[in-house]
């Protein structure tokens, strides 16, 4: 969504997109491949960008074993993601996925990189292993940015982003994936519609 005043493009990121993911699982790879979560916040098309992924078998350090409850030291997948529009350096997402490896190894295609973008993502990705996510938790904070993040958004040095982590759950209750993202907080707008039962009676 374009301003026409001079002020930073606005981007949206609404909590309904989860169950969007979870609702494409199931589709045919055809449909899956047709729009992404980017596609979906952006109203871009996925021929307007340009997208990079990088994969790496890391252990966990003291704070993704917390995050995942497991020991200091489990094997992980990280994903580095970068996003933007075509023929543009500042990216529209970066954003760093971390999965239990031998959850993921169970699929050698989900460790290789060169099948990015994955039609469907990664509630997809989990599905091809047996796993349905239950919940997803978005922590959220705001902080001044680093020097390397200010570069990289294409922001002024010290101006505030927004630091998000999701952590997504399965049906047993086991953490499935950590993923932390980064977003110059002058352009970002966090939407979140919690929706409740209705009584019975």
């Amino acid at each position: 969504m374009s301003s026409t005043d001079g002020d930073p493009e606005i981007r949206r990121r609404n909590s309904e997109r989860y169950q969007w993911e979870k609702d494409r699982v199931r589709l045919d790879e055809a449909e899956r491949r047709r729009t992404g979560g980017t596609e979906r916040d952006t109203g871009l098309s996925t021929h307007d960008l340009d997208f990079h992924a990088e994969y790496a078998r890391i252990e966990a350090d003291e704070d993704l074993a917390s995050a995942f409850g497991v020991p200091a030291g489990t094997p992980l997948l990280r994903r580095a993601y970068r996003t933007s529009r075509r023929g543009e350096a500042v990216p529209l997402s970066a954003s760093r996925s971390y999965l239990p490896y031998e959850l993921v190894a169970r699929n050698p295609d989900l460790l290789d990189p060169e099948n990015e973008p994955w039609p469907g993502g990664t509630q997809h990705q989990l599905h091809t292993v047996g796993v349905e996510l239950a919940r997803v938790e978005d922590q959220i904070r705001a902080r001044p940015s680093s020097s390397d993040e200010a570069t990289m958004l294409g922001i002024d040095p010290g101006v505030s982003v927004l630091t998000l982590r999701k952590i997504s759950v399965d049906v047993t209750g086991r953490v499935v994936e950590v993923a932390d993202a980064v977003f110059p907080g002058d352009q970002t707008e966090l939407v979140y519609a919690t929706n409740l039962k209705r009584w019975t009676a």
